[in-house]
């Protein structure tokens, strides 16, 4: 019973991930793919620049959501051979999990989102007050310079130095070294981005959707 709780919850965590909202959104009410749209990712920012508000924010919501959920439901797989640190190493797993299946969703032929919107949700999940300190960042970031790509690097950049140095929760090692981990990978699938940031090519965040006609 113990292997069967280990194997099946990563893979319900991975089908949780995996729930396009973005796709399904654009196909149901505006019959069109998103990621034939805009940057192509299926993501939130991209919804709201091809779709508007009115369909981006339930997707953004939802897929926070997802994230969050996908760690909560450890809950429910409690497993008395555990540690306390164990149980917090199977939280991330739940977490990885969930990003994997957020930017490879098995739904809709595995090509999906960036999964910025399924961290912040797991970051709520594992780190919530250093989640809300990296929200101000990002905010003050976008507000700033109304890039959505460099809010997300610079407050993923920044969410180690906060949660370790800032917030001093240095205690379990794995949460730190997911926490670094997060500040490499979301550059990493920003990559794109980056590229046109430097060639001053990247579009700006507004809320008014495009003409997709």
């Amino acid at each position: 019973m113990f292997i069967l709780k280990i194997i099946i919850a990563p893979v319900l965590a991975y089908l949780i991930g995996s729930i396009p909202t973005s796709v399904w959104i654009g196909r149901i009410f505006y019959g069109l793919d998103i990621r034939t749209h805009g940057s192509g990712n299926a993501g939130a920012t991209n919804t709201i620049r091809v779709l508007g508000a009115k369909a981006g924010i339930p997707v953004l919501i939802f897929d926070i959501f997802k994230g969050w959920f996908a760690v909560y439901i450890t809950n429910f797989f409690w497993i008395d051979q555990l540690t306390d640190n164990q149980f917090v190493n199977f939280k991330i797993i739940m977490a990885i999990a969930a990003v994997i299946g957020h930017i490879f969703p098995v739904y809709v032929g595995f090509k999906g989102g960036k999964g910025i919107a399924a961290l912040l949700g797991i970051g709520i999940a594992l780190y919530p007050w250093a989640v809300l300190i990296v929200i101000g960042v990002f905010l003050i970031v976008l507000i700033i310079f109304k890039y959505v790509s460099l809010a997300s690097i610079i407050s993923a950049i920044s969410f180690p130095f906060i949660e370790i140095f800032l917030l001093h929760n240095n205690k379990i090692l794995s949460l730190m070294l997911l926490s670094i981990t997060i500040a490499i990978f979301v550059p990493i699938t920003h990559k794109k981005n980056i590229k046109r940031l430097l060639k001053k090519k990247e579009a700006k965040f507004k809320f008014k959707k495009q003409n997709t006609k």
